[in-house]
């Protein structure tokens, strides 16, 4: 039997203009969660999460060097979860030990605790900030699945369950697909364009985020045409973002890179990492999450001339050949061993698909006044140090109460579609 795993989550949008369709008849619905407190579990679990992103991020660079890349941590180590949830033996074994845990130091019933705080912590409703992670598993009708099962993912991952009727793939895919784009607002359409034969279980995983600059880039001063030097023979124009404000930044001497923190009105941040000419690998090789503490705490807030580019990236993996390479063998195997799932024997993840995008921009219309707009004229005639993100860049956001990267990626072409 095969088990089709989606990881798939929203583009996010940071334009105020934005228009997202009405949301879907199930949001506001009364949650069982109850926001939790800051616990030891889910401290040690943002840096083992965050180990894992820049792991994965070495791995798909090594496939996609001078290419843009973007993906949401987050979502897949929360698939990855729900998936080991179900798993027994070796094959759960593989999938924590792969995402970056010890299961000695660690063990599985902290690990599924941990991951229900996580996620109630990030779907617990903020003001000025639209965050919403969801899961949703599609079952054939001829599985006989386990109800500990159910009623486990349900509560632990808030996780909807459908049962489908595989044997009509175009029903089936159609089902799927209207699921996905009501719980993306209308972001994502036609996820599956041709679902595989034979397939009785898919999984989705989504992430929603919106949110709004705390301090926005004013439209009047964006350059319609900019340079941003992708190397060294290859230019291209770009709209530029710019602004005289305060921020956080460092330079990070033994990376040998800048640090620029570019806070949302609420409870998240983005991380703009630029390295010195020549240095990108080092930087990729050694970023970890003791450097995410270590620039948390070297940070300091200063006036900065900011220049960063207006662009969009998006990015569709094969998530199961980078997993494959990375230890998770037997989970694609004919040895795979998923007892906690169903009744049924024979079961294996077939194939593991993530799809990711974000859009930055100022953040605002015409009508936003910058309550700093009055004073650039003081300071840009002083020495105030000049950001110009106009070379290959790191980005990064993470949500704030849990230091987890929602999105991880790297901007080395700003118009590549």
């Amino acid at each position: 039997m095969s088990l089709f795993l989606y990881l798939i989550l929203l583009i996010s949008e940071h334009h105020a203009t934005t228009h997202c369709a009405p949301p879907n008849s199930s949001e506001g619905k009364v949650t069982t969660c109850n926001l939790p407190k800051q616990n030891a579990t889910l401290y040690k679990m943002s840096s083992i999460n965050a180990d894992f992103a820049f792991n994965l991020y070495r791995r798909v660079t090594a496939e996609t060097s001078d290419r843009n890349i973007f993906f949401s941590p987050v979502s897949i180590s929360a698939a990855l979860a729900m998936l080991s949830f179900g798993a027994g033996s070796r094959t759960q074994t593989q999938i924590l030990e792969v995402m970056g845990f010890n299961l000695t130091d660690t063990p599985v019933a902290e690990i599924q605790q941990g991951f229900q705080h996580l996620i109630c912590s990030l779907n617990f409703p903020k003001k000025e900030l639209e965050l919403k992670m969801g899961s949703a598993l599609f079952i054939g009708k001829q599985l006989k699945p386990l109800k500990k099962f159910l009623d486990d993912v349900k509560s632990l991952y808030e996780t909807d369950i459908f049962s489908t009727d595989f044997s009509n793939i175009s029903s089936a895919q159609q089902e799927i697909n209207c699921h996905v784009e009501k719980q993306t607002k209308g972001k994502i359409v036609g996820l599956i364009p041709d679902l595989k034969l034979h397939t009785i279980m898919v999984m989705v995983n989504y992430v929603h985020f919106k949110a709004q600059w705390a301090n926005p880039f004013h439209p009047s001063k964006t350059e319609d045409s900019s340079s941003f030097f992708v190397d060294k023979i290859t230019t291209v124009q770009v709209p530029m973002m710019h602004q005289m404000e305060q921020y956080y930044h460092l330079v990070d001497t033994e990376l040998n890179c800048t640090v620029l923190q570019m806070d949302y009105t609420k409870n998240a941040l983005a991380l703009l990492v630029l390295p010195k000419e020549g240095q990108m690998e080092w930087v990729e090789a050694t970023i970890s999450s003791k450097t995410l503490k270590k620039w948390n705490h070297l940070l300091q807030k200063r006036w900065v001339d900011l220049f960063v580019p207006k662009f969009s990236i998006s990015a569709t993996y094969d998530l199961g050949t980078m997993l494959l390479k990375m230890g998770l063998e037997d989970a694609f195997a004919e040895n795979a061993d998923f007892p906690g799932f169903t009744e049924d024997t024979d079961l294996k993840l077939s194939y593991a698909a993530h799809k990711a995008g974000l859009h930055l921009g100022e953040e605002g219309t015409e009508d936003i006044v910058n309550p700093e707009i009055g004073f650039l004229g003081k300071f840009e005639t002083t020495l105030q140090p000049i950001i110009r993100f106009d070379k290959p860049f790191l980005l990064m956001i993470l949500e704030k109460s849990t230091r987890s990267i929602l999105f991880l990626g790297k901007v080395v072409n700003p118009i590549e579609v």
